[in-house]
């Protein structure tokens, strides 16, 4: 049986600082993705949405908080919570729901309102949380351990500074183009060069903002989606959420090493098998035949390290593939011609949905000024915490 299932709506709520409720953006992009379908809720048969934790109790029970918030109709509820890879594991568990025939159309809901400033752990002191572990023990926040990724990659592969600000650079160009993105503004190397340093070699400009949010999907079986006269629709073919291969030496000291896994020498190398392997053999493609990307751009050397951890080049090659303007606008293989992270900021569940979002509206060849001529096939990636991450791969 085919794995693919078709996108039949897409929908977001511009990022930004709004000072209103993640049900608020969640219902606005939501009614988006229905309306572009050509659906009404009514006819929605399970909804999951992707948890916010700091939206309280109804951030825990997304799914259902976004059934009660558009009018309840009986449709089946799912919560997924993986942090900044819930969105896609709430794309995978609609997914298993379509292709096991419990529900011919799902809706695909997440959002956030994020605070200013850095993320705390939510909840109070959790001792047995690593991220709580790393922030208590060693003072580092996410920021920190960016910093470390940047300085590997020097180290290792001759990387610049100035190399990570042409990423900010190129992310800025193309959210510029973006009218949900929080950005709008072109960016030169200088004004990164200029921004405050957070953690060296990292400014403040490498690194992404906070936002408010939201994202939706409306996605179906492929005959749903030729009974309502879409022939051939923009389908997932493969959603991968998968951990790192490395050991753990020591077991009886703390994991501290969270989502980056940058405490293993090892880890990025070893996390690409697990995650963009495991997605390429269930598509049935290889890097070879991506038409653009959309990576989880945490800070502007992450997105490097991404380029190699999902083949789009050798390990140690994400900075040539920069340079040549290979992944940029125009390049032959765009990556994150939204803008990124960079131009939205971080609304933790709502980032891989837009991702597969953008992916969508590239593939129809509905993108605007930042079209990727004949996009045919795309893969996002993002991480989530305790080194997991999550990849889905979209074609048309």
């Amino acid at each position: 049986m085919s794995g693919d299932i078709a996108v039949l709506g897409a929908g977001l709520h511009p990022w930004g600082k709004w000072g209103r409720g993640f049900v608020e953006y969640g219902t606005v992009a939501a009614r988006a993705a229905l309306a572009d379908a050509g659906l009404e809720w009514a006819d929605v048969q399970s909804v999951v949405g992707a948890d916010t934790v700091r939206g309280g109790y109804p951030g825990y029970v997304a799914g259902a908080t976004f059934a009660r918030a558009l009018g309840w109709q009986g449709a089946r509820v799912t919560s997924v919570y993986a942090a900044c890879a819930s969105g896609a594991q709430a794309v995978a568990a609609a997914r298993a729901q379509l292709l096991a025939g419990l529900a011919d159309v799902v809706l695909v809901v997440g959002a956030d309102a994020a605070p200013k400033g850095f993320f705390a752990p939510a909840g109070g002191d959790r001792p047995d949380d690593p991220d709580w572990l790393r922030f208590r023990l060693l003072g580092a926040t996410n920021p920190a351990y960016f910093g470390l990724y940047a300085r590997r990659r020097m180290a290792l592969y001759g990387d610049t500074a100035d190399d990570f600000a042409q990423v900010k650079v190129k992310n800025a160009a193309a959210g510029a183009l973006n009218p949900y993105a929080r950005y709008r503004k072109p960016v030169t190397a200088a004004e990164v060069a200029t921004s405050p340093v957070v953690a060296d070699p990292l400014r403040l400009l490498d690194i992404c903002a906070t936002s408010d949010g939201a994202a939706a999907l409306v996605l179906c079986g492929l005959d749903y989606a030729r009974r309502r006269g879409v022939p051939d629709p923009v389908r997932i073919r493969a959603v991968a959420t998968a951990t790192p291969r490395y050991p753990r030496t020591e077991l009886d000291l703390p994991d501290i090493a969270t989502d980056s896994a940058a405490s293993v020498p090892e880890a990025p190398a070893a996390f690409r098998p697990s995650l963009a392997e495991a997605a390429y053999e269930e598509a049935g493609l290889g890097p070879d035949d991506l038409s653009l990307a959309e990576v989880y751009d945490l800070s502007t050397a992450l997105e490097l390290q991404w380029y190699e951890d999902l083949g789009l080049c050798a390990e140690g090659g994400g900075t040539k593939l920069l340079r040549d303007g290979t992944t940029a606008l125009g390049g032959r293989l765009p990556v994150n011609p939204s803008g990124g992270l960079a131009s939205f900021g971080e609304a933790v569940p709502a980032q891989a949905i837009a991702q597969v979002c953008e992916l969508t509206w590239q593939l129809r060849g509905r993108a605007g000024a930042r079209q990727v001529p004949g996009a045919r096939a795309g893969i996002t990636a993002n991480q989530g915490l305790f080194g997991h991450g999550s990849a889905v791969v979209v074609v048309r």
